[in-house]
């Protein structure tokens, strides 16, 4: 795991631990790679609550509520896939925020439209959820640590700009 990642993991865990927020995830291709970089931190369990690696559409239809409609009108590498997969992690783990990260790792699975490292974070809080896109271009392992990057990075700064409920 890249030193990078759990420095931006331990970064978010203080953060995190002195407002008293708490973190819910829903990955699909980056695999668990968020919670395994969040959970490589001793004592992420004081504000981790849990995460879902929904890879297939109907493990993000019932495990994170993705409406069947939104995966067929968009396709599951979409902002609004990613909107409603941090919509239902958020809702289902009751957490502060929730990211969730949706995208095509490669080698294959691209096209045109939706190349290879194309990578929808959505992020979900009190206040709604709002999508950030991402055209990264690097092989499978390089694509999916952008994607973990990206999230946590997107976590630390809303996390700067959140209150929860102090320990």
């Amino acid at each position: 795991m890249a030193e990078g990642l759990v420095a931006l993991a331990e970064r978010l865990q203080g953060i995190c631990l002195g407002r008293g927020i708490t973190v819910a995830l829903a990955e699909s291709c980056t695999g668990g790679l968020v919670a395994s970089t969040i959970t490589a931190v001793p004592g992420s369990s004081g504000y981790f609550v849990g995460g879902v690696v929904s890879y297939s559409n109907a493990a993000k239809e019932s495990l994170l509520g993705v409406p069947p409609a939104t995966l067929a009108a968009h396709g599951a590498v979409s902002a609004q896939v990613a909107k409603a997969m941090a919509i239902g992690a958020q809702a289902r783990f009751e957490a502060t925020l929730a990211v969730a990260v949706t995208g095509i790792a490669g080698p294959d699975g691209g096209s045109d439209e939706k190349p290879v490292g194309l990578t929808y974070v959505g992020l979900a809080d009190a206040a709604g959820a709002d999508v950030r896109r991402f055209a990264f271009g690097g092989d499978r392992a390089a694509n999916r640590e952008a994607g973990t990057q990206a999230a946590l990075e997107w976590l630390i700064e809303r996390a700067e700009a959140t209150r929860g409920s102090p320990p």
